[in-house]
């Protein structure tokens, strides 16, 4: 009570000071309801109240086609706000801070006059498309659109929630608290009405659901309502499975009760919200068939409505709307092309993402796995046999049971917890890892509920609670906020609750959070597919991923551990590959390179094309376009831009006569330099190595075509690369800095070489999991430069300048290396000499192994772009995916 009624007043206010949220909570406090609240209750409550309304959230940025015409502020006086208000009240209560909701109904504002008059008449139609992040509450946005596109006028309103039940189902379950407020299930199944969410606040106005939360649409029961659309006195709404056989009965219904007479159109103005848009077009986990009868299903339900609006939502700017397509003409005349508006949409501050995970703190977040391949291989086949779980997975589930007791002990109870294992692509493997998971953690519950109530000295002498003590140890004494007994106190209640679930396509288990609101549900849950895209794990802390998948899509959907963790995102643990950490790493900097670039296109008047097209020259789309062609067996030609890119060789040849013609490539170079009065003696010692400047691009593009690339190595094939530089040679490419990169102090293992003239001490770099005889890739993740070489060559006011520039707007001091690389006006040569062993090995016998970065400034001519060939032998060898027992049968098997 007390909580809610300071929490309603606090949300008018956008930057309550801690002393007015301390002054609110005691003079609600003094009312004789909540006058058994204690003192430290209270403290503990303006805690929380200041890191809520510390919170902060961006506009983000907009594009639109130049002909756009605003007309929301003059209809602004005519639109009764019913749906909106309950709503806000509802983020209210639910703990939005003032600054947030601010920035969220204005956004939503923008979005919603993005979007056409609804009152306008004749034949219109807008296609747009809303840019996320995964897990960062798109939901909660597109609610709020839909509730104030109901107040302005729209009619009907069609969410397409995904291609799974789970997924359809959550999706209804929150349209149902955020704008229906009833609980659709019991309203049409037992006619029996039970107010909700928005309609605790005011039901006087009653919209019609055709769809409840545990059933998809179904002829029969939409028929049941009585009542055409047309004659509808409140907004109607659809939620419903992206799947086609969904889509064709809901095409048919309403051609037989909803069309005018005489035609198959609908006069209602329509607006079609499709969530996790990119997962309708083309790719290789539902077969070109269904997805092209999808597609055309989605444009046939648009085309029956005389007036429609398009919103796809997707987390990722590499939506396959943009890259799909064969050529540009074919992407800018793609049906669900977001031809009128894109919208990037910045999470709030507290957003535990991406960057935070991976760019910001993932030494303290991410633990490797490397004891698995013995007892749980990455590859295994459908009838492998699981008799043990990896130590790694076990050390987990303590982690898991040990940061729940902490949140206990911080007053957090009565919440959901969860925790991910990822693991199996096999269904049959995913039920075995879960009846292992159940025995380990019956094991666990029986020891802390014997002795767990023991004086800690008593207690440790437990294998089992010895075990969590060393946890507990190794993850949280640093940062828990309360000492080993406070936690071994609350060890029993913390894992007495918890249940192992599986979650696929075979199990009847559910992920009830919805029935548990009151006591909160502790699950841990074991999955895949089924598991990666969309559905929301509630109050997930410890998350284990042991996947070989490296695709864009995949990976960042099956990443359920980003979202929202106020009160615990510093119990928060992921466990995985460091192979996949790499990965993540690499996509959480391209996606924000992305994102800027949206940023910095929308202050230029850009167009979603231009955009849609700056997303198809990026040097990833190689990959997503790879994956998505597949099977095929065409090659396919990719045109990518390299101004403002980085590449690099993390791929190489190992057999020996490459190796040294690499070697040689790099000594040639050095002596044309000395020839040409830049010998290397006379490079200035930088961070990172000795720098020479004003280099001429022959030389440069001698080495890149004397070097012996690896085929795996698209991106920095010879010829596409050196007809980039030939275009630029006489102006924006002219003149090079080149980086001979070495330590500064001699490692006493280490190698020292010679061989270009002076003593360069080698970098020591990791050969990866994946390397062999052949292939050589550089470390799990596959990067060769340090980070932060890319500001080598720039003036100390030009580093000062930028990095200022990137607190300012970002309110981080991690910096990218891309700010260094958007500043640069000469192309940045690196050139590596690598120890190639790990940390403790004796290098000193080895011969260097050569490797090259080379960082592009930003063009500012039209951009020829290069052009690469991808064909199914490159994908294999290099991003290899196996499908999911549930991507390949679909939800229903």
């Amino acid at each position: 009570m007390l909580e809610n009624m300071v929490g309603a007043q606090l949300a008018k206010e956008p930057i309550p000071t801690p002393q007015r949220i301390r002054e609110l909570i005691e003079t609600v406090r003094n009312l004789p309801f909540c006058a058994n609240v204690s003192s430290d209750e209270a403290e503990r409550l303006a805690l929380e109240f200041e890191e809520r309304h510390g919170v902060e959230m961006k506009i983000g940025a907009f594009l639109t086609k130049t002909d756009y015409e605003p007309w929301l502020d003059t209809a602004r006086a005519s639109i009764i706000p019913y749906y909106w208000n309950r709503y806000r009240q509802l983020l209210v209560q639910q703990g939005f801070s003032g600054h947030v909701l601010a920035t969220l109904d204005d956004v939503t504002d923008r979005i919603l006059s993005l979007l056409e008059n609804p009152q306008k008449p004749g034949r219109w139609d807008r296609r747009g498309m809303v840019v996320g992040h995964v897990q960062s509450g798109k939901t909660a946005n597109y609610t709020g659109l839909i509730c104030k596109a109901a107040d302005a006028g729209y009619r009907l309103i069609i969410v397409i929630a995904g291609v799974h039940n789970n997924l359809r189902n959550q999706t209804q379950i929150r349209i149902d608290e955020g704008f229906v407020g009833r609980d659709s299930a019991r309203m049409l199944t037992t006619r029996d009405e039970q107010v909700i969410g928005v309609g605790k606040f005011d039901s006087s106005r009653r919209p019609v659901t055709f769809t409840n939360s545990v059933r998809d649409f179904n002829k029969v029961m939409a028929t049941g309502v009585g009542v055409p659309l047309q004659n509808l006195n409140e907004p109607a709404i659809f939620v419903i499975k992206k799947e086609s056989n969904t889509l064709k009965n809901l095409l048919e219904w309403l051609k037989e009760h909803s069309a005018r007479g005489g035609t198959d159109s609908v006069d209602a103005p329509m607006l079609l919200i499709d969530d996790e848009a990119d997962n309708a077009s083309i790719n290789t986990k539902h077969g070109k068939g269904e997805v092209t009868r999808i597609n055309g299903q989605i444009r046939d339900l648009l085309n029956m409505f005389e007036r429609s609006c398009y919103v796809g939502y997707t987390a990722t700017p590499f939506a396959n709307i943009f890259i799909d397509p064969a050529t540009d003409d074919e992407m800018r005349g793609a049906d669900l092309f977001p031809k009128d508006f894109i919208v990037s949409l910045d999470p709030p501050t507290n957003y535990f993402g991406a960057n935070r995970v991976f760019l910001e703190d993932a030494d303290r977040i991410i633990r490797h796995i490397d004891d698995n391949e013995e007892r749980l291989p990455l590859k295994h086949a459908t009838d492998f046999t699981v008799t043990t779980l990896p130590p790694s997975l076990v050390t987990a589930v303590r982690a898991f049971v040990v940061a729940k007791a902490i949140r206990i002990a911080r007053g957090q109870v009565a919440v959901h917890c969860s925790m991910l294992v990822n693991a199996s692509i096999k269904n049959a493997v995913q039920r075995q890892l879960r009846n292992e998971l159940h025995i380990a953690l019956e094991e666990l519950q029986a020891s802390v509920r014997v002795n767990a109530a023991l004086p800690p000295a008593e207690a440790l002498r437990d294998p089992a609670i010895r075990a969590l003590h060393e946890v507990w140890a190794d993850e949280y004494e640093d940062t828990a906020g309360c000492d080993w007994p406070a936690v071994q106190k609350r060890l029993h209640e913390a894992a007495a609750s918890i249940r192992t679930v599986l979650i696929n396509s075979k199990s009847a288990d559910v992920l009830d959070y919805a029935g548990h609101a009151k006591t909160g549900l502790s699950v841990i849950a074991v999955g895949g597919f089924s598991l990666s895209r969309g559905l929301t794990l509630e109050g997930l802390m410890v998350s284990y991923f042991l996947r070989n998948s490296m695709m864009y899509d995949t990976l960042m959907q099956m990443g359920r551990w980003f979202g929202y963790r106020q009160g615990y995102d510093d119990l928060c643990r992921v466990w995985m590959p460091e192979e996949a950490e790499g990965w993540y790493t690499h996509i959480a900097e391209a996606i924000e390179e992305l994102r800027e670039e949206l940023r910095i296109m929308q202050a230029a008047n850009a167009t979603p094309e231009q955009f849609g097209l700056k997303v198809r020259s990026h040097p990833d789309t190689l990959i997503v376009t790879a994956r998505n062609k597949m099977g095929s067996g065409e090659k396919l030609r990719v045109s990518i831009g390299l101004g403002e890119r980085f590449a690099e060789t993390a791929i190489l040849k190992r057999d020996p006569a490459s190796l040294a013609a690499n070697r040689l490539a790099a000594r040639q170079l050095a002596d044309k330099l000395a020839e040409a009065g830049k010998p290397l003696s006379s490079a200035a010692e930088v961070t990172g190595g000795r720098l020479l400047q004003g280099v001429p691009p022959g030389m440069v593009e001698e080495f890149i075509s004397a070097f012996q690339n690896h085929p795996g190595s698209m991106l920095t094939e010879p010829g596409p690369v050196r007809r980039y530089i030939e275009d630029r040679r006489d102006t924006e490419l002219a003149s090079w800095d080149v980086l001979f990169t070495g330590v500064k102090t001699p490692d006493a293992q280490g190698l020292t070489d010679v061989s270009l003239g002076i003593p360069i001490y080698c970098q020591r770099r990791s050969a990866g999991n994946r390397s062999d005889c052949n292939t050589l890739r550089v470390t799990n993740k596959q990067r060769v430069a340090s980070r932060g070489v890319e500001k080598t060559g720039l003036t100390p006011a030009q580093i000062e300048g930028v990095e200022k520039a990137y607190r300012e707007a970002e309110g981080k001091e991690n910096y990218p290396d891309r700010i260094y690389r958007r500043m640069r006006e000469r192309p940045l040569l690196i050139v590596h000499l690598l120890a190639i062993g790990n940390e403790h090995e004796d290098l000193r016998g080895q011969k260097p192994t050569v490797a090259w970065s080379i960082s592009f400034p930003r063009t500012a001519m039209e951009e020829m772009r290069v052009e690469y060939v991808v064909n199914t032998t490159w994908w294999k060898e290099n991003y290899r995916d196996e499908l999911d027992d549930d991507e390949i049968a679909g939800d229903d098997v």
